[in-house]
């Protein structure tokens, strides 16, 4: 009988030695971008390009102003994006990172998220070169999170997320580390 609760108050010490799991840190969303800069058929390209790789329709970006140098009109199609979530970003996220040998620049990490770029789609594993597309480079924008952050997003009852609850920057650092990426 002794032995029982001994047990019991051992899980309960181990809880206790445990992290908290609110302290976790999650993905939130990796967002895909390609900016192409002109409607027509390359932009038609791109479009089709992100859909292959990521199998959800992408979204059309626009243009906010016009800019006479550069031939692009106000409220043209000028490039497209998709938000990945859950596992399909984690997956993504492993792969992109690959390409930059698992190496990224400190500039680029904020707190709570990191960018970086890739110069061709091609350099993705499992992507072959298609003449009907071309190539594309892309950027790709990773958002973190804890759990609890819906206080700040919900209709009802929002709130602020607290100052000890957000992720920093150091934090972010130490995420990135645990996946094998080298912080430069």
């Amino acid at each position: 009988m002794q032995a029982m609760t001994v047990e019991k108050t051992e899980t309960k010490d181990e809880k206790k030695k445990g992290e908290n799991p609110m302290r976790e840190i999650l993905i939130d969303k990796v967002v895909i971008n390609i900016g192409v800069g002109e409607s027509g058929e390359r932009h038609k390209r791109a479009v089709k390009l992100l859909e292959q790789l990521t199998g959800q329709k992408p979204a059309i970006t626009y243009a906010t102003q016009t800019i006479k140098n550069f031939g692009i009109r106000r409220g043209e199609a000028i490039g497209c994006k998709v938000t990945l979530r859950g596992e399909k970003a984690m997956k993504f996220l492993m792969d992109a990172l690959k390409v930059k040998e698992f190496k990224l620049s400190a500039k680029s990490i904020n707190d709570g998220n990191f960018s970086f770029g890739i110069a061709e789609h091609i350099d993705l594993p499992g992507v072959d070169y298609d003449p009907d597309i071309g190539i594309f480079g892309m950027d790709i924008c990773v958002v973190l999170k804890r759990r609890g952050y819906r206080v700040a997003r919900r209709r009802r009852c929002r709130s602020k997320v607290g100052k000890r609850h957000r992720i920093t920057k150091e934090e972010t650092i130490e995420w990135l580390r645990s996946l094998g990426v080298e912080v430069i």
